[in-house]
């Protein structure tokens, strides 16, 4: 029977975004502050260009297609060249992060048969520690110097670039993330270039990073978490300019920002901390950003107040490693231009709706099975599921998915009518205290708009009456001086009667994970003897 209609076949690599990005914007800068001090430019074309020299060098060591290549790196132009040279020979780039332990860094790499490692010259004495605990290991190139190790540039050098892409399925993995590990070993997510496709082109969603040809991204998020939000490639497919900085300090970050005309940044709520008490402390102002996406763990009130004073449009964003990361983005919603200054700041502080190509949903604490309303009110376990989230751990016997393919992401939250998510905590953070359920995310997000507060961790401590009751751990400002009662006090008019914290512990640090979110479990760990009356 004869056909009526016909589509060409395309199939869905990462590749394309690198060719396309080459072709209509060759010329696009890519500017990298290395950690000396040093600067360098390249475009897309050379982004290019280099990725087809990798991919020929990569080969020429005697990698196959399948085959895990490490990066262990911060944010710069060769890094970026290498998420589209491993991929180009058919392989998988691993980006390690070098906050992990010795223990979770040997785990991973030697879980993921990691071939090649990458690295930065400000790692050196992690390789060398671990070299040889890294026993699938055969090559080391270090990315910005020669003295350990081949360098990148001469590595490449030595390759013509005349090279056609390695070609296969759209559903081949690309590239492969762990999890930090907080219990158990790390887990590898691995995505694939349908995955990853699908969810860089969601990523240029107006309610997502909305990226235009102008826009000039700094990301601050790490290339080696969570594969950098996608940007990378959401920014090659927009061609867009990027400002990459090898070091996260805020004087570094604003001269960038104001000499290089960024646009837009993203990065977790630490950073912009920093970048606050910079600023005040030189008597400047923030730079002119349009736009910050604030993800990794909730953005304090005042944090989101400042940045929309200064004109920039807050995009908090909620996802994790399992879902390549997107799953909700702040933007702004159809009632927007209705809304109050105070409205906005209240709906920004939520984490957004789902960005198209993923499902929500919040099942019972109590009894999985059973779905909660989506009333703004009602809140519950959040399960996730899409086109870009995770069905299977790498080389894990089973889905770590319901039947119906609903993935639990281990959070906490409540879904208003239009469809905002609103995140109160983790399912193993949440206390429950006489039968009712007390979120310590918010407790910590009032209380550090203490004037006194730098930071603020609740644990829920067993309690003779209640089974739980709230503890705050707060560690103070320097050179600020405040007591529990106080602290107590400032939450009273913020949260329910009810949830106040039974004690305020003041502490001199708060332990966090190698992703920089507070670690819960090493807090109870270090108060496990802990007892309330």
């Amino acid at each position: 029977m004869m056909a009526l209609g016909a589509m060409q076949d395309w199939t869905m690599r990462i590749t394309h975004v690198v060719d396309h990005a080459a072709r209509e914007a060759g010329d696009r800068e890519i500017v990298t502050r290395w950690a000396d001090g040093s600067e360098t430019r390249t475009n897309w074309a050379g982004i290019r260009r280099d990725a087809k020299k990798m991919a020929q060098a990569l080969l020429a060591l005697g990698l196959k297609k399948g085959d895990r290549v490490a990066s262990l790196a911060m944010n710069h132009s060769r890094h970026l060249v290498s998420w589209y040279g491993v991929a180009g020979m058919g392989g998988v780039l691993h980006t390690v992060n070098p906050r992990l332990f010795d223990d979770q860094l040997d785990y991973i790499v030697n879980h993921a048969e990691d071939k090649v490692l990458i690295y930065d010259a400000a790692f050196q004495s992690i390789v060398d520690r671990m070299r040889s605990r890294w026993t699938t290991v055969e090559h080391y190139i270090c990315f910005d110097s020669g003295e350990h190790s081949p360098a990148f540039e001469d590595w490449i050098g030595a390759q013509d670039g005349n090279f056609e892409w390695v070609g296969g399925d759209e559903r081949d993995p690309c590239m492969i993330c762990y999890t930090s590990g907080t219990t158990g070993h790390p887990k590898g997510v691995q995505y694939e270039h349908r995955s990853t496709m699908l969810h860089a082109m969601a990523g240029l969603q107006t309610t997502a990073f909305n990226f235009t040809p102008s826009s000039v991204m700094l990301p601050v998020v790490p290339m080696f978490h969570a594969a950098s939000w996608g940007l990378p490639y959401s920014g090659g497919m927009a061609g867009i300019k990027f400002v990459f900085s090898a070091v996260n300090d805020p004087a570094v970050l604003h001269e960038l920002m104001m000499r290089e005309g960024v646009t837009d940044s993203a990065g977790v709520p630490t950073v912009w901390l920093a970048h606050f008490q910079y600023c005040d402390a030189q008597g400047i102002d923030l730079p002119p950003l349009k736009a910050a996406t604030i993800g990794g763990s909730a953005a304090p009130k005042f944090m989101i107040e400042r940045l929309m004073k200064n004109g920039t449009r807050v995009q908090h964003a909620w996802g994790m490693t399992e879902t390549s990361p997107i799953g909700t983005v702040g933007g702004p919603t159809a009632d927007w231009d209705s809304l109050t200054f105070d409205e906005k700041v209240a709906k920004t502080m939520k984490q957004g709706r789902p960005i198209y190509g993923v499902e929500l949903r919040i099942v019972s604490l109590d009894d999985a099975t059973k779905e909660m309303p989506r009333d703004g009110e009602t809140s519950g376990a959040l399960q996730i599921r899409g086109p870009w989230v995770l069905k299977r751990y790498f080389k894990a016997e089973q889905d770590a998915t319901t039947p119906d393919g609903w993935f639990d992401t281990g959070d906490v939250g409540v879904i208003h009518p239009d469809g905002t998510l609103q995140l109160t905590d983790r399912t193993k953070d949440v206390i429950k205290s006489g039968g009712e359920w007390i979120s310590s995310v918010e407790l910590e997000n009032a209380a550090v708009g203490h004037p006194a507060v730098a930071e603020a961790a609740c644990i829920g401590m067993p309690h003779p009456k209640w089974d739980e009751r709230p503890v705050l751990f707060v560690v103070k400002k320097e050179g600020t001086d405040c007591t529990g009662a106080e602290i107590t006090e400032y939450l009273a008019d913020k949260v329910a009667k009810w949830w106040l914290p039974d004690a305020v512990e003041f502490v001199d640090d708060i332990p966090h994970t190698a992703t920089g979110k507070i670690s819960k479990k090493d807090l109870r760990d270090r108060f496990a003897d802990y007892t309330l009356g």
